[in-house]
């Protein structure tokens, strides 16, 4: 009697069941995506931002490496340059080593020659140094003198 009171079956109370549980379900999903959705606009909100920053900073990147690249072709211009001049200054060095070294080492030694000669001449000729002979070898004259006194 219970039964044909309230009318409902077994089968109703579990298709209500299943409804409310699929509606929770959907609940559930619709918040997920609605974040979700919101998460991507934000991401591609995020990009574009990016993209905005990045284009400029690479124009001016690009113009950096380039203006780089112009002064290392300028620094290589220069530095063959130096090593052009340095083996033009080592080759002019040579030359005038071997045209004025020779001659100038001459006039150099006949100048300390002829101050030489004139110092000489104006100085007291040296008493020539006296030797001693002893059984094979010479004793300077200096030594012979310290035995003489012993």
């Amino acid at each position: 009697m219970d039964r044909e009171r309230c009318g409902v079956s077994g089968g109703e109370v579990a298709g209500i069941l299943v409804a409310v549980f699929w509606a929770i379900l959907v609940s559930f999903l619709a918040v997920a995506l609605v974040r979700l959705a919101q998460t991507l606009k934000a991401t591609t909100k995020m990009v574009a931002d990016v993209t905005e920053q990045a284009v400029p900073l690479l124009a001016d990147a690009s113009e950096t490496v380039r203006s780089a690249r112009t002064q290392l072709d300028r620094v290589d211009a220069i530095a063959s340059d130096v090593q052009e001049v340095t083996s033009n200054a080592s080759a002019l060095s040579t030359t005038v080593a071997s045209t004025f070294g020779g001659p100038l080492v001459k006039v150099a030694a006949f100048g300390y020659g002829v101050r030489r000669a004139i110092g000489r001449k104006s100085e007291p000729p040296a008493p020539a140094r006296r030797t001693t002979v002893v059984v094979g070898r010479t004793v300077p004259g200096t030594r012979r003198r310290k035995r003489k006194k012993d």
